[in-house]
């Protein structure tokens, strides 16, 4: 019995695996197949080193504004370009969501480690309880894990899922510089713009050589 049940499983892992690379192949290697964008997910993230910051405002407010410069502002947050598709559709409301949630007496931290504390597993329960409406096909989101005043950087997921599932195809972490800014919001935009542009000059090359190689 236990070796039938043993059997199954291995072959739901495996079926579930070949079905992750068709998807993901069908994604890196055909332009006009969608890729539907949810927005960062900041549910897990950690401030380091950062006393000087409004938690209740980065909760309240910045999250929001975050989410919303990347999406309104295309031509300087080129994910459709990255991706090679000629346009990535987007609701950043489920995120939205998700990210009032976060505790902002949690959000600071002293303790360097919590840059890199998060594993495959904990992103697996971040997109669990994200909602994806009606959507279906392979969707996106950002698992921020960690901002670091010290470093100049923050750590992100760059997460693939199916959208109608919410299984995590793939997922991978992905440190991204902060570039000058006044702003807080525009520090913290100045990542994600980085994490872009390295996905455009190199993760999308490596993402495609991994699952589209003929």
């Amino acid at each position: 019995m236990k070796r039938m049940i043993m059997l199954v499983l291995l072959a739901a892992i495996t079926g579930f695996a070949a079905n992750a690379q068709a998807q993901l192949k069908e994604v890196f290697a055909n332009k006009e197949t969608p890729l539907f964008y949810y927005g960062i997910d900041f549910t897990n993230i950690k401030v380091i080193d950062d006393a000087a910051i409004n938690a209740e405002d980065v909760v309240s407010r910045q999250f929001n504004g975050i989410n919303d410069v990347v999406v309104n502002e295309p031509k300087k947050y080129t994910i459709a370009e990255a991706f090679r598709k000629s346009q990535v559709d987007h609701d950043l409301s489920f995120v939205s969501e998700r990210n009032k949630t976060v505790d902002p007496k949690k959000l600071n931290s002293t303790t360097a480690s919590d840059f890199e504390r998060l594993t495959q597993k904990d992103i697996e329960a971040t997109v669990a309880k994200l909602k994806t409406g009606t959507n279906t096909g392979v969707g996106l989101v950002l698992v921020a894990e960690a901002l670091s005043k010290g470093k100049k950087a923050m750590a992100v997921w760059v997460t693939f899922i199916d959208s109608k599932t919410k299984k995590v195809l793939y997922t991978e972490r992905v440190e991204a510089k902060m570039s000058t800014a006044f702003s807080l919001r525009n520090q913290w935009a100045s990542c994600i713009k980085n994490l872009i542009d390295d996905i455009d000059k190199k993760k999308f090359k490596e993402w495609k050589k991994k699952f589209a190689a003929e």
